[in-house]
C-alpha cells in the first residue's frame, strides 16, 4: 500500500505516468523531459513561458535540469515494482508494470486487461495463459504454432512438419488427444506410487508397533531382574550386617577378657568357646553357602567388557527364560526326566539324558523305525517347544567331535539333509572336530560360521526365544560366553538334537 501511495506521488502532471527523465522548473514543479519541451515548445510563438501547474511565467525559455534525486527515486520504485509483481508482466505497459492475464502466441507477447481489450480477435491470433517461454510453443524449423503430436517421433510438431517435414507420412494426433492419455498413463503411475507408499506406510507403523512391544518387554525384564537381584542382595546385606554386629560383640568381649588380670576369671570364661570366626567353620552361611563351583562363582551382572562375554546369574535369570529338561514338563524337581527319543536314534544312554556312541558291532536293542537316524550317530528330545522361552545345559565329555543344536521334527532321517550340520531344518553348535583345530562353528543349510578359537569348555547353554525367532548359544565358563543368535522365522516345534561322534553328551 505504501508503494502505491509513492507511485501517485511520481507522475508528472502531464502525462500522467511516472517521471521519464525528470526535469524541475525554477517554481519547484517537476515534469518528464519530453513532456515539458513540448509544451513549451507551443508557447514559443506568444513571447512569454508559463507553468502548466502553477501557471507562473518566464519571459526566457528557461534552461531545463534534470532532478538527479527524484530520476534515482523512480528507478528504485520501478526496481522494487518489479520486485512485487511475481509471474509475467504486460509487455507493453513500460515503465510500470503490470500483470499479464493472456498470452498471444502469434504476436509472442503478454497483455494486460486494458491491452487485451485493444488487442486483435483474428483466429490465427492464439490467445494462452501468460507464458515467458513463448518460443517453445513454436516450431523451431517453420517457425508455426505446434498443433500435433508424433506418436512415431514422441515430439510435438507444426502443420508444415505433417505436410513437407520431416515427419511427413508419420502416425500423428492432436496435442489434446496426446495430452489426454499421457495423463492417464501418470495417473496409473500415481495410484502405483500411492498403493506402494500406503504398504511402505504400513510396514513402518507394524515396525514402531514391533519396537514399542519389544522395548516394553525388555524394560519390563529389567525391572523384574532388579526387583529380584535387589530383593538377593537386601538378604545378603541383612546377614552380614548380623554377622558384622555378632563379630563386634565377640571382639568387645575378647577385648575385655585381655584387659582382666584375674587369669582365673579369664579361664574359666564360659562365652570363648563360641568366638570362632563362622567361616572356619562349615562355610559361609551368609552368602549363600555356595561350593565354589563353575556356576556358582559367577558374577552377577554385566561388566561392561567384551561384548562377546555376559556375567549372568548360575539361576540363569538373566536368559528370561525357563529352565527346561526337554522332556514333558521340564520340572527340575521331579527328576528322572529324559532328554532323548529313544525311536530317533540308537545311540543314547540307560538314564534318557545321555547320549553315547555303542562301540561297532555292539548290538542296540531299539526298535527300528522310520523315525531313527541311520547314517549318523545323532537323537533328538521328545519334547518339542512352539511357544515361550526356554533355555538348557549340556555337557559335553570330549572336547572334539560333536555338535548340539535344535530342529524341526520333519527334519530328514536319511542321506546328506539327515546331518545336522548341513540340514535347513536344523541350527547347532559344532565343537571342534580334531585335536588340531580348537574353534567352534555354527551351523545352517551348509553354511558355517566359525565363532572363536583357543576356548576350552565342556559345557554348551542353548537359549530359545521362540516368539522373537532367536536361537542363540553359549559357551558355560567365567564369565559366560556368547557365541551366536540365529534368527528365523520358526514354522514348527523346535527339538533339542545331540550329534556325537567318539564323545558323549548330557543335558543337565
Amino acid at each position: 500500500m505504501a508503494s502505491a501511495g509513492l507511485g501517485r506521488n511520481l507522475k508528472c502532471s502531464i502525462c500522467l505516468k511516472l517521471y521519464t527523465d525528470p526535469v524541475t522548473l525554477r517554481c519547484g514543479h517537476d515534469f518528464c523531459r519530453g513532456c515539458i519541451d513540448h509544451h513549451l515548445n507551443r508557447q514559443d510563438g506568444a513571447g512569454v513561458y508559463s507553468c502548466p501547474v502553477c501557471r507562473e511565467e518566464f519571459l526566457e525559455r528557461l534552461t531545463l535540469q534534470r532532478n538527479i534525486t527524484l530520476c534515482n527515486v523512480v528507478e528504485n520504485f520501478l526496481s522494487t515494482q518489479l520486485e512485487e509483481i511475481t509471474g509475467i508482466c504486460c509487455t507493453y505497459c513500460f515503465p510500470s508494470p503490470v500483470p499479464a492475464v493472456r498470452s498471444c502466441l502469434m504476436c509472442e507477447a503478454s497483455l494486460c486487461d486494458k491491452h487485451l481489450r485493444v488487442h486483435s480477435k483474428l483466429p490465427k491470433h492464439v490467445l494462452t495463459d501468460p507464458s515467458t517461454s513463448l518460443e517453445k510453443r513454436k516450431c523451431s524449423v517453420h517457425k508455426e504454432l505446434l498443433k500435433y503430436y508424433c506418436t512415431e517421433d514422441a515430439a510435438c510438431i507444426c502443420v508444415s512438419c505433417c505436410l513437407i517435414g520431416e515427419h511427413k507420412g508419420h502416425k500423428m494426433e492432436s496435442l489434446d488427444m496426446a495430452s489426454g492419455k499421457k495423463k492417464k498413463k501418470l495417473r496409473n503411475a500415481l495410484q502405483k506410487l500411492m498403493t506402494k507408499r500406503e504398504k511402505t506406510e504400513e510396514r513402518v507403523r507394524n515396525i514402531r508397533r514391533r519396537l514399542d512391544d519389544l522395548e516394553k518387554r525388555v524394560l519390563s525384564e529389567i525391572s523384574r531382574q532388579e526387583e529380584q537381584l535387589s530383593k538377593s542382595l537386601s538378604n545378603v546385606i541383612q546377614k552380614l550386617e548380623n554377622k558384622k554386629m555378632m563379630l563386634s560383640k565377640n571382639m568387645r568381649h575378647i577385648k575385655k577378657l585381655c584387659n582382666m588380670a584375674d587369669p582365673l576369671t579369664i579361664l574359666q570364661d564360659p562365652d570363648t568357646g563360641d568366638l570362632s570366626d563362622p567361616d572356619e567353620e562349615g562355610g559361609d552361611e551368609d552368602t549363600g553357602g555356595h561350593d565354589g563351583g563353575e556356576e556358582d562363582t559367577m558374577d552377577v551382572g554385566h561388566d561392561g567388557g567384551d561384548e562377546d562375554t555376559m556375567d549372568v546369574g548360575h539361576d540363569g535369570s538373566d536368559y528370561t527364560g525357563d529352565s527346561c529338561d526337554c522332556a514333558e514338563d521340564g520340572d527340575e524337581d521331579t527328576g528322572g526326566h529324559d532328554g532323548g527319543d529313544e525311536d530317533t536314534g540308537g545311540h543314547d544312554g540307560d538314564d534318557l539324558k545321555t547320549a553315547v556312541t555303542t562301540s561297532p558291532g555292539k548290538k542296540q536293542n531299539r526298535p527300528d523305525r522310520a523315525e531313527r537316524f541311520q547314517e549318523y550317530p545323532q537323537v533328538i528330545s521328545i519334547r518339542g517347544f512352539s511357544s515361550g522361552r526356554h533355555y538348557w545345559d549340556v555337557e559335553i565329555s570330549e572336547p572334539d567331535s560333536w555338535a548340539v543344536g535344535m530342529c524341526y521334527p520333519s527334519m530328514d532321517r536319511r542321506g546328506e539333509q539327515a546331518d545336522c550340520t548341513c540340514s535347513s531344518k536344523c541350527w547347532c553348535l559344532q565343537g571342534p572336530l580334531d585335536e588340531y583345530d580348537n574353534s567352534y562353528s555354527l551351523m545352517h543349510k551348509e553354511k558355517k560360521i566359525k565363532v572363536c578359537h583357543q576356548i576350552s569348555s565342556n559345557r554348551v547353554r542353548i537359549y530359545l526365544d521362540y516368539e522373537a525367532g532367536q536361537l542363540s548359544f553359549y559357551l558355560l565358563r567365567n564369565p559366560i560366553r556368547h557365541l551366536h543368535t540365529f534368527t528365523a522365522t520358526f514354522t514348527e516345534p523346535l527339538h533339542a538334537l545331540l550329534h556325537v561322534y567318539d564323545s558323549s553328551m548330557t543335558i543337565l
